[in-house]
């Protein structure tokens, strides 16, 4: 049965090349929310291990003509017969089935089961989009900037040459040491055109949260207004009631009527007794959902707090201090150092560096804050890059002419692994 969920396994796999570019509310929907949509979509189509979906009682139609004619055509149960005093007195055997009166009772019909397996399917793609269209925006620019520095730590006994083991990459300290300049140079280089990749990430995160109203609200349609208050009532009734609110949502057994033209050509209506084995499954499936939904919604509303907590406090120092040092990685980070470098970030700029926190070691990191600080473009003078290396090039090197070649940021390749009175890296 385990090779069933084979298809799911490299969703749950460790990956030691995955770079971090959302948060724990962002996985929850793309990653944890689509597994567990994917493995019900599995489960509702394994009819090997449950059995088929529905089979019907009819003494004289033959039994796979009425089994397909009852699944194509909505069963139902009595309104009348669901309730548990006829339960208790042993009126009917179980809950909606039962003689009826007239032809105009009122009943309940059950069509749902046709479409469960595609509409959980649908819910799954519904829940990966948003991480999809982020994959998009964000363009890998974190991966490319980081890739081959999460082994650093042991760079110091690699030296000369990279060492591969399996899927781990320990970069030497040359390729460190490059990849580190890139860091910078790239960091630099997007302080003017990065103007809108946290206004995307956040987008994102509002469409997350749509996303899961928008998938309570279907599924509530999808099963006749019975799921907002699903979890509730089987909280309430599932060990109290011989029936409670699944066996009135997911009947066990129901009821078909299949007509047919006798011998002289008069209507005949068989009143047929259909047992739904799926729905074993499906109202596991549809009480576990009620109470993910839940857990993810509540968890999606606390991380668009902090995201707004983000955006109004992201130029407050200690906020920042807290924030990169708990929540990206743990490690210390120098207060001025930090200070000179969110003076000058917005909002997209900061995010960055959150995520560049979250994927660098607290060595790289520190280094990255420590050369940032000194070679950030000042926003308020400098209207471009080239403009600010220019300006600092030129108070450093004037000559007795009183000017200095034009230095382009390319030019720059001061490395961030070595000290201001060595070359040495740390």
């Amino acid at each position: 049965m385990l090779n069933v969920f084979s298809s799911v396994a490299p969703y749950l796999k460790f990956n030691p090349k995955y770079v971090i570019v959302d948060n724990f509310v962002f996985k929850l929907h793309y990653r944890w929310s689509f597994v567990i949509l994917l493995v019900a979509t599995i489960l509702v189509c394994s009819r090997q291990y449950f059995g088929d979906h529905i089979k019907c009682i009819s003494g004289t139609i033959p039994e796979h003509v009425i089994n397909t004619y009852c699944f194509f055509t909505p069963t139902f149960t009595l309104v009348r017969h669901l309730n548990n005093s006829a339960l208790d007195k042993g009126i009917i055997f179980q809950p909606g089935i039962g003689p009826e009166e007239s032809e105009n009772e009122e009943v309940k019909r059950h069509a749902y089961y046709q479409w469960v397996p595609f509409v959980l399917f649908g819910q799954a793609i519904l829940f990966y989009i948003p991480h999809f269209l982020w994959k998009s925006f964000e363009g890998g620019r974190i991966k490319a900037l980081v890739f081959g520095l999460r082994m650093v730590g042991l760079t110091q006994y690699v030296r000369n040459q990279s060492l591969q083991i399996g899927k781990l990459n320990i970069p030497s300290m040359e390729e460190a040491e490059s990849r580190v300049k890139n860091i910078r140079r790239a960091m630099i280089d997007r302080m003017r055109i990065n103007q809108s990749w946290g206004a995307q990430l956040a987008l994102m995160e509002m469409l997350n949260f749509f996303n899961i109203l928008l998938q309570i609200y279907l599924t509530n349609r999808f099963l006749g207004g019975a799921f907002y208050s699903l979890g509730f009532q089987v909280l309430q009734e599932r060990w109290t009631n011989r029936m409670d609110a699944l066996d009135v949502v997911f009947p066990k057994v129901t009821k078909c009527h299949f007509r047919k033209f006798g011998p002289s050509g008069s209507l005949q209506m068989h009143d047929t007794l259909c047992v739904m084995a799926l729905n074993i499954v499906n109202e596991k499936i549809y009480s576990i959902l009620w109470f993910w939904y839940m857990f993810v919604l509540a968890m999606t509303i606390l991380g668009l707090i902090w995201r707004v907590c983000t955006f109004l406090f992201y130029k407050n120092v200690r906020f920042t201090k807290l924030t990169f040092s708990y929540f990206a990685r743990p490690g210390r980070i120098d207060y001025q150092e930090l200070a000179a470098v969110v003076e000058k970030c917005n909002f997209s700029n900061w995010m960055f560096l959150f995520f560049l926190r979250s994927n660098l070691s607290e060595f790289l990191f520190k280094r990255v804050i420590f050369h940032l600080a000194s070679e950030l473009p000042n926003p308020e003078k400098d209207n471009s890059i080239n403009a600010f290396l220019d300006r600092e090039h030129s108070a450093a090197t004037a000559g007795p002419s009183g000017t200095a070649p034009p230095i382009r940021l390319d030019d720059v390749d001061t490395p961030l692994l070595a000290n201001k009175a060595s070359d040495k890296m740390d």
